[in-house]
């Protein structure tokens, strides 16, 4: 089980948004390069990025800012927001070297495209199941619609995917902890056979440890990224990648 440290990028800094709101936001640094090599030297060996400004626009924005992560951490990242074609897929996996690209908005949307999408580019493409009480979320978190994220998820069982990450927006930013109905609906993800990733209200260690407990009993919980709380200092990245490779 993989430790994602996240970095949201705004604007070329790296911030951190409340349950997606952006008119609330903490900027945690100018230099979201020099964040990813500080993660990287504590253990990390996967990043998380989101594009913040591109989920908002539809498109990629901060491509240099990425790019340049991608390059001097040497180490796999992944991206989401914005990516909601093949042109903007190919730029993420081809010109800025991403191992993993996220799709939201446009999987819940285009199920077929998006189905169809990882079979073009297998392994590549993560589902990013953003949900409200168990709905997913979508255009940035700006809106809820009105399917499951079960739903949704159930629709890409046979195709090959390389992650679900779920993420509860009511937790996002909060610093409240990973609650039981999340709890529930990750285990529910992962015994589908589904690759998923724990995402949204990791608090604190005792979350990790949960999550790494619930990973032993279902392997395919692979990964738990963490934002705020590494930001603010009530997890420590190289602890929490010692016990999750523990």
């Amino acid at each position: 089980m993989q430790l994602y440290p996240a970095i949201d990028i705004r604007g070329g800094k790296c911030v951190r948004l409340r349950q997606g709101d952006y008119n609330d936001e903490t900027i945690f640094g100018d230099d979201p390069v020099e964040m990813a090599l500080k993660w990287k030297e504590q253990g990390a060996e996967w990043l998380h990025l989101v594009d913040l400004d591109g989920a908002k626009e539809g498109r990629p924005v901060n491509h240099e800012v990425v790019k340049q992560i991608v390059t001097q951490t040497g180490i796999p990242c992944e991206m989401g927001g914005g990516i909601r074609n093949d042109d903007s897929i190919r730029l993420a996996i081809e010109e800025l070297g991403l191992s993993r690209v996220i799709i939201g908005t446009k999987a819940l949307k285009e199920p077929d495209w998006f189905a169809d999408a990882c079979q073009r580019f297998p392994h590549k493409l993560a589902l990013g199941l953003d949900a409200r009480d168990s709905m997913v979320a979508t255009e940035g978190w700006l809106e809820v619609s009105k399917v499951s994220a079960m739903e949704l998820a159930k629709q890409f069982l046979e195709v090959p995917i390389s992650a679900v990450i779920y993420t509860n927006i009511a937790n996002d930013g909060m610093m409240q902890g990973v609650d039981a109905d999340t709890l529930a609906d990750l285990r529910t993800l992962a015994e589908m056979g589904l690759p998923v990733i724990a995402s949204g209200g990791v608090t604190t260690m005792d979350d990790i440890h949960t999550l790494h407990k619930i990973a032993a009993e279902v392997p395919t919980l692979i990964g738990a990224i963490v934002g705020r709380a590494i930001y603010e200092g009530t997890i420590d990245v190289a602890e929490a990648c010692a016990a999750l490779r523990s």
